[in-house]
Formats: C-alpha cells, structure tokens, sequence
C-alpha cells in the first residue's frame, strides 16, 4: 500500500460511525498517522475495522458506544479524551432511508445536528463530515462544482440538509467544516447500501459463486481507502468557513470493473454477471476545490480491485471469510444480497 501523508501527530479525532466502512478506513488512516482516535459508533462490531487494520493497530482506538441521535452521548465522548476534531460519518444508507424516511431523518439530519452542537458546546476546532453526489439529480453525466443541488431520494434530502446545517453553524457559531462528496465508495467493509455490489461482486468471485451486480452503466468509483484518507487530510486542514467539494475518482463502467476483476481472478469471475439498471445519480464529479485537502489521493482501478481482493483473500485462508458478515447469502454456488 502507498504510504499515507505526513500530518500533526497532535490531533486527537472523534470519528462517529468508526466501526461503518468508511469510518474503519479512516480509523485505519489516522492510526498510521499517529493520531489519537477515539471511535463513537451504535454498534461494538469490530470486524471491518479488524478487516483493514493491523492488530496493534485496532488495540489503540478508544471505542465508545452511542447514538447521534443522543446529544449527550456525543458530548459525553468528546470530554474525557479533549477531542479537537470530529470526522461525522455515521449515517443511514440509502435503502434504509427508503424503507424508514423517519428514522433516516432522525439519524442522518438530526444527528449531524447533535454532532455540531456537540462540537461547538466543547470548542471543537472543526468538523469533517461525507455529504453524497446523491445530492444531486441527474441520472448519468458531470456534475460542475457549482451545480446546484435538487435530490430526489430521501438520501439526498437529508445529506443536502447537512450541508445546510454546516454552513449555519458557521454562520451562526464560526464553526469551521468541510464536506466530502464521493459517489460510489467500493473496497472490503463496503457491504451495506445502494452501491454495495461491487465490492460483493469481488468478494462473490473469491467464492468462486454467480452475483449481479446490481447496476450497469458508468459511475465515478471510489476506492474506501482514498476516501478515509481524503478525510484524514482534511483533519490537518486550517480554514474557515463551511466547504463542501466532490471527491475525485475513477470514473468507469461496471464492464471495466468487472473486466479488471476478472484479470485478477480468471475463471472465479465467471460467474459474475451486470444488471441492466443504471444508477440514479451522476458519474462523473467536477473536483474544483477539493485542492482545500491537499493533493486528493488516486488508488487506481487495478490496485484497488487488487487490494480488496488480497484482503478476502486472506481471511478465507485464515479461516475467518464468512458472507454473512459483507452482506451476502450464499446458497447453491449463487450469492445474493443479504438487504
């Protein structure tokens, strides 16, 4: 793996949804900056952050146990530690926010709202947090940096609003943010939401089992180690204001990514098949201010398809690769997604 950037080793983070796919990457990425984590998160399930992180590693993380949506739980966090920066990533996907808006609301706005709150009753210096390309309604094509945003899906609502509550809170209070806009986020730990399933596809090919990939089309594809450490950038970052930019990626077709794969694996891939559904959002990001992180890091295809790979890999020979735990139901040499 390429090495991660030099930053502060002074920084003590609060990641809320540490043990999600995303946020396990980021732990991962502070980790080896010499950062001190403390992990807020509703769960005590380890194994993504176990999956991308060496063992020492995992033991220098002060997990704790709480809800966004509980102001006082965030806080409670955030004392004893003297937290100075917050990476906000625990959220609904967006099924879940289709099959229960309330509670999507509830989580993905309210709680964005307790975290800034939080931040700024304890004189946080600043909050890092994923928006969403969701935000957007356009089905395929570039989205300009200066775009404005009309979602459509319940997803988009609410991270649309937590850019909105970002941008108040500075108004409002002087606290300082920074979003991050990625699109389709793949690598190991990635097996909840709407685009899931190309991660469950390399997993499905490690199997040696049949699985569509649930969408076809072009879509801007980021690798779960690049975004954790975007995010990460982003910490050692001094600014003011609240911005918001898109995540660079790799923009490709699911034909690519299968092709790549099947590169990797030979016959195992054989199996792996591609919807004719398109995803309802846009696949390719205007990256114009995303230079506020620094220089944006760029995994490429290959590597990312290759890491990931090497990882499931791993713990099959170990034992430890079960499909339940990555969102898929194997049953007669096909898989299947668990949601």
């Amino acid at each position: 793996m390429t090495p991660a950037p030099a930053l502060s080793t002074d920084r003590v983070v609060l990641v809320t949804g540490a043990l999600g796919c995303i946020g396990a990457w980021t732990v991962r990425e502070l980790l080896v900056t010499g950062a001190t984590v403390v992990g807020f998160d509703s769960t005590n399930d380890t194994r993504r952050l176990r999956q991308v992180t060496p063992p020492e590693l995992v033991d220098r993380v002060r997990l704790v146990s709480g809800d966004v949506g509980d102001l006082t739980s965030i806080q409670d966090a955030i004392q004893p530690w003297g937290v100075d920066r917050i990476v906000h990533l625990a959220a609904l996907q967006v099924p879940a926010c289709r099959s229960d808006p309330p509670r999507g609301a509830f989580v993905n706005v309210v709680g964005t709202a307790n975290v800034f709150e939080a931040a700024r009753r304890a004189g946080v210096r600043s909050v890092i947090y994923t928006s969403s390309a969701a935000v957007f309604d356009q089905p395929g094509g570039r989205i300009e940096a200066d775009a404005v945003p009309e979602p459509m899906t319940h997803y988009g609502v609410y991270k649309l609003a937590d850019e909105g509550i970002a941008r108040a809170y500075w108004h409002e209070f002087g606290l300082s943010s920074i979003g991050i806009r990625p699109m389709t986020v793949y690598g190991a730990g990635r097996d909840r939401g709407l685009t899931s399933s190309p991660t469950k596809a390399l997993l499905a090919a490690v199997l040696g089992c049949k699985y569509e990939i649930a969408f076809g089309g072009s879509t801007l594809l980021h690798y779960a180690r690049d975004v954790g450490r975007a995010l990460v950038n982003a910490t050692d970052v001094q600014v003011d204001g609240a911005h918001v930019v898109n995540l660079n990626g790799t923009r490709a077709t699911m034909l690519d990514f299968l092709t790549v794969t099947q590169q990797l694996t030979g016959p195992q891939a054989v199996g792996i098949s591609i919807s004719h559904r398109s995803l309802p959002f846009p696949d390719d990001l205007d990256i114009t201010g995303l230079e506020i992180i620094g220089p944006p890091p760029a995994t490429s295809l290959h590597d990312g398809i290759a890491e990931t790979l090497e990882i499931f890999r791993s713990l099959d020979r170990d034992g430890s690769l079960r499909p339940g735990d990555h969102g898929l139901v194997v049953e007669g040499g096909m898989a299947r997604d668990v949601e």
